[in-house]
């Protein structure tokens, strides 16, 4: 069984989710980023981390892809070198650029020291909306990342749109906002929603 150790409603839902969508069973072990508890699965103490029996997995794209690579028989790895280079140029833009606004803003708002932040609101939310034309573009006329087909791409870029949504950044785009709902509406979004808050409910081991 897998253990998806992190914050249950941060980038945590990425793994449960793509862990739903494969049908794995797993449990959720609750970790603050940069606890002594996190440090243990990852130097930095950053979360996410994924438990696959001697392999401990950092980063929550990395761990995606990996889900997906090593479960290649549901749909949602690479058919091909070609398309694994695809799902890696993907992955890259997903957290390079069209999360890189949502996270400057968060860490000047609350996580780095009160004494070095200053007001990025107005930059962050014309970065935002630059990549959001650029996926906008990438997108096309495709249902998901890679054509009609889902994958550990989409899971990263619909947790983004969810967190885009939730920290009330512009999305002026019909097409991507129609990708987001069409990816959120998923089934195994629903449940991993619901497994993270039976987790947060849950009392501390």
């Amino acid at each position: 069984m897998y253990k998806a150790v992190g914050s249950p409603g941060s980038r945590l839902t990425r793994v449960v989710w793509m862990l739903e969508e494969l049908g794995q069973p797993y449990e959720i072990v609750k970790a603050k980023p940069h606890s002594e508890q996190m440090r243990r699965y990852n130097p930095s103490g950053k979360a996410p981390a994924l438990v696959d029996g001697e392999l401990v997995l950092t980063d929550s794209a990395a761990i995606c892809v990996y889900l997906g690579e090593k479960h290649s028989d549901m749909g949602m790895a690479s058919n091909s070198l070609a398309e694994r280079a695809l799902i890696d140029s993907w992955v890259h833009f997903a957290q390079s650029e069209l999360e890189a606004p949502l996270w400057n803003k968060l860490k000047h708002r609350m996580l780095i020291p009160e004494e070095l932040r200053v007001e990025v609101g107005p930059w962050t939310a014309w970065e935002f909306a630059r990549d959001v034309k650029a996926l906008e573009r990438r997108l096309g006329a495709n249902s998901f990342a890679l054509g009609e087909r889902f994958s550990a791409v989409d899971v990263i870029l619909g947790h983004i749109g969810q967190w885009a949504r939730g920290a009330r950044f512009a999305i002026v785009s019909d097409t991507v906002n129609a990708y987001f709902d069409r990816v959120l509406g998923r089934p195994a979004a629903a449940r991993a929603k619901m497994r993270e808050a039976e987790a947060a409910s849950a009392p501390a081991a």
